[in-house]
């Protein structure tokens, strides 16, 4: 928010032992990026120097429950926030929430990435315990939206949302 660079990471060596913020396209490759956007560790997410622009936030878990809530819990919202296509197997959802999840897929705390068409995941702003924190996915074989928890190093996409 306030200007400075966040480090793009292409090195899987260099990921693996990152503490700080980072980014990278999915593969390494721009045209991933024009697609799926970029996948950020929790770091650059928890950054005090605030990694949405001015005038949003990175939702909170309790934030993201809400929406789910909202679209009627999370059996039912996964269909709701996936986009109308680009799932595998033509798994796509019917974004009738105006989420429009895409599948862009992760970057493995170890560097390699993976399910780019499969799976969508988005950071939540919450801490779990120390090293973790929640996160939200979609994947092509469910309609539900899962919560769960990762190690700060892993690489997803983030959504901001309006203060």
């Amino acid at each position: 928010r306030n200007g400075d660079v966040i480090p793009q990471v292409q090195d899987p060596n260099a990921w693996v032992n990152l503490t700080t913020g980072a980014w990278c396209y999915f593969d390494n490759d721009a045209s991933n990026g024009t697609k799926y956007g970029k996948l950020y560790n929790w770091y650059a997410v928890n950054d005090p120097r605030g990694l949405a622009p001015k005038g949003y936030h990175i939702p909170s878990d309790a934030e993201w429950t809400q929406l789910c809530d909202y679209l009627g819990g999370e059996s039912e919202a996964g269909t709701k926030m996936k986009s109308t296509s680009g799932w595998f197997e033509n798994r796509n959802g019917t974004n009738s929430s105006g989420f429009s999840g895409l599948p862009g897929g992760a970057r493995s705390a170890f560097g390699p990435f993976d399910a780019v068409g499969g799976l969508g995941g988005w950071w939540s702003s919450t801490e779990y315990i120390q090293g973790t924190a929640w996160y939200r996915w979609l994947y092509f074989d469910f309609d539900y939206v899962d919560r769960t928890t990762t190690i700060k190093a892993q690489g997803f996409s983030v959504r901001c949302i309006k203060d």
